[in-house]
């Protein structure tokens, strides 16, 4: 593949990333599955009180849509890069969390193995399309 076309399917693939990312946060304010995400945060992952499973996941959304608008603006792109990353990897345990308890979460608990490989999977790409 030469430099050119490998240009332009990382741009796509960016783009697809960053998109991907932007809706997904933009699903942590729709009340129906904002209230799911929040019932995936693990009994032990809860703050004491302070800060309700509720303002986590708007917290995540958050992140989520400032990460994905990140990769699309190359002064930010590596930073937003890692820390989405990051943020996979604190976001994992209430995915496990709802892995176990598939009769609560149905087709949102997707199975730990999968659900880990696909994690590892979408890192690996992030971190293609913020440090190429």
């Amino acid at each position: 593949m030469d430099s050119v076309t490998f240009d332009v399917v990382l741009t796509v693939l960016r783009i697809l990333i960053a998109v991907a990312f932007i809706a997904m946060g933009v699903n942590h304010f729709v009340p129906r599955s904002a209230r799911t995400m929040a019932a995936m945060i693990p009994p032990w992952l809860r703050p004491d009180g302070r800060v309700t499973p509720l303002t986590l996941v708007y917290v995540t959304g958050v992140c989520e849509i400032a990460g994905g608008l990140g990769l699309l603006f190359s002064p930010t792109r590596m930073i937003a890069g890692v820390a989405l990353v990051v943020f996979l990897a604190c976001v994992f345990p209430a995915n496990a969390y709802a892995a176990r308890h598939r009769e609560r979460f149905g087709a949102l608990a997707v199975p730990f193995v999968p659900r880990l490989i696909g994690q590892i999977v979408l890192a690996a790409l992030v971190l293609l399309v913020a440090f190429f």
